[in-house]
């Protein structure tokens, strides 16, 4: 039987996963693309992936198993006003933060099977980590629809709504925290006289190694203690960096993107009252 995937929306995300899709072709797959408001971006997917492309969504709401909803938080109460008239069964997800199940159940007709999924940028190259969970309204071909797309773009873990609220910040938003320390440290090298393109291959190489070992299974603090010897220069380092609340500097970033994201949830939602 052939599934539909209609992606509302075709920014890097939509991108990201309609790429990951494609590895999955020999599972009759059908992918649609659509963007009201940039056909160049229209253009460019049908040039990369072949996929079929539209301005007009609403024609293959019927056609298609699954909607993607890949656009920002305040699109989705538009849409899911126009979905909600069109929609037979079809599962719903939304990879836009701080939805959740009751934002796309509350719209749309009862028992509508929704889904929301968290990736994060490296969707881009199939190593996401991303949060989803999902209404009890899914049957069981959804539920494989669903862990196909997740797979397609990396790995996954399946978390209750309010966890998947404060983990973003560790998952979605943490990328951002972990380039802000490379682009330090390749500023520090190239301040060392070597050009900016080596010290950005030397950076990015140590995060992967580091990266790779911390999937050993091994815990953070014993792979830390491999590195470190008492009053050596990794330590000397690590005095600088604990003296100034390394640790906690971490967790208020967390906290500080866990209530932005709150606010910028409750505006939507007070919006939609």
């Amino acid at each position: 039987m052939n599934s539909t995937f209609l992606f509302i929306g075709a920014g890097r995300m939509a991108e990201s996963m309609i790429k990951g899709l494609q590895s999955a072709k020999g599972q009759n797959l059908s992918i649609i693309a659509a963007n009201q408001g940039n056909k160049e971006r229209l253009q460019h997917l049908f040039s990369m992936y072949g996929v079929e492309t539209t301005t007009d969504w609403l024609h293959h709401v019927k056609e298609s198993s699954v909607i993607v909803l890949a656009m920002p938080p305040e699109a989705h109460e538009a849409v899911l006003e126009q979905l909600s008239t069109m929609i037979e069964g079809q599962l719903v997800i939304s990879v836009a933060a701080g939805i959740g199940l009751k934002k796309l159940e509350n719209p749309l007709p009862p028992g509508t099977p929704v889904a929301w999924v968290m990736p994060n940028t490296a969707a881009e190259t199939g190593e996401s980590i991303s949060l989803y969970t999902y209404a009890d309204t899914l049957n069981e071909n959804q539920v494989k629809l669903l862990e196909l797309l997740l797979n397609s773009i990396g790995k996954s873990e399946y978390c209750s709504e309010e966890q998947i609220h404060k983990l973003t910040a560790v998952t979605g938003s943490a990328p951002a925290f972990l380039y802000e320390f490379a682009s330090a440290l390749i500023n520090a090298a190239a301040g060392y006289g070597i050009l900016e393109a080596q010290a950005r291959k030397l950076v990015s190489q140590m995060i992967y190694g580091s990266a790779v070992m911390l999937q050993s299974g091994v815990s953070p603090i014993d792979l830390r203690n491999a590195v470190t010897t008492p009053g050596g220069a990794t330590a000397a380092g690590l005095d600088v960096l604990n003296q100034a609340g390394f640790g906690m500097l971490i967790e208020n970033a967390v906290k500080a993107t866990n209530e932005k994201a709150a606010e910028l949830g409750g505006k939507q939602e007070n919006e939609e009252k």
